[in-house]
């Protein structure tokens, strides 16, 4: 069985039908309930492995959660991060960071096919200037298509975008096969960018509000997947008042790791009820777990169990 370094570390499984804690042979990703998954995701190894084929949304998920690797800092993590695109074919990476506003990004190619990856760094709960782009939630306008957008997201969209477009003046990747991917404050930065380049593909993983419905209006991107992992609460921030709207329906991850799309918001209440009930019995109290799973089922790991059956 597939495990990632977290899931070595502490010996937790996700919880099975049958609350089974330990490591249950259902599950190729185990839930981790840590704080280490959960503000340390970059300590996770991937899980692609070599010669297996991955759909675009697979590529997509897992290139979420290898954003956080620190690359532009560390050059084993640049060795690692190029080691683990090099397993599913992509080569030719590139990083793209400002370190005015924190906010970070890498680019990816697969020659075989000309399948681009733009995964864009969630939070980094250490770096205080990801916290102030949180913390500015008023809405100013978009001009770069229309209607109005979290105020700090926007700000590091705007500093990433010169080095963005500069990486497409040099590599022209085909928009057909571009994919652009984020957790967190990193799926609102691709929601952001997705209005300007128009990819293929977004998907974006435990993203939160990003603008008001007129910008909602104006990502117009073939392929949207907006997953949310069961009680995970930064996907209901900011709250709705002042006009704060998600760019599509969510692809609703239960809290057994099934996906449905668009579910009745009665089902959402009574699966997030249970979850709750069985991480406090199961896991809350555990020395080094996240008190709430509210909180827990936002670690990108946590996402990728249900896409890596």
């Amino acid at each position: 069985m597939r495990r990632n370094r977290a899931d070595t570390a502490h010996r937790w499984c996700r919880e099975c039908d049958q609350g089974h804690l330990g490591l249950c042979v259902k599950y190729a990703i185990a839930y981790d309930p840590s704080r280490c998954a959960l503000y340390t995701p970059a300590r996770g190894d991937t899980v692609f492995e070599r010669d297996r084929t991955y759909s675009p949304l697979q590529l997509a998920v897992e290139a979420a959660r290898l954003a956080y690797y620190r690359a532009e800092t560390l050059d084993s993590e640049r060795r690692r991060l190029a080691e683990a695109l090099a397993r599913v074919e992509f080569s030719d990476l590139t990083l793209l960071v400002d370190s005015g506003s924190g906010a970070g990004a890498f680019a990816a190619r697969r020659s075989s096919d000309g399948t681009t990856l733009l995964a864009f760094r969630g939070t980094q709960p250490d770096d205080i200037k990801d916290l102030v782009t949180d913390a500015r939630a008023d809405l100013v306008a978009w001009p770069e298509s229309a209607g109005r957008a979290h105020s700090g997201f926007a700000a590091a969209a705007r500093t990433l975008m010169p080095q963005i477009r500069n990486w497409i003046e040099s590599t022209k990747p085909d928009p057909k096969k571009l994919i652009l991917t984020g957790h967190s404050l990193g799926a609102a930065l691709a929601t952001l960018v997705a209005t300007i380049l128009r990819p293929a593909w977004l998907v974006t993983l435990g993203s939160p509000r990003v603008g008001d419905a007129d910008f909602a209006a104006t990502v117009k991107v073939t392929n949207i997947v907006r997953l949310v992992d069961c009680c995970d609460a930064v996907t209901e921030l900011p709250p709705v008042v002042g006009g704060y709207v998600h760019v599509r329906p969510s692809t609703y991850l239960t809290r057994n790791a099934s996906t449905i799309e668009n579910p009745d918001n009665t089902f959402v209440r009574s699966d997030r009820w249970r979850a709750r009930v069985n991480y406090l019995f199961h896991y809350a109290w555990r020395f080094g777990a996240v008190l709430a799973r509210d909180l827990a089922d936002h670690a990108p790991i946590n996402y990728a169990r249900a896409l890596f059956p």
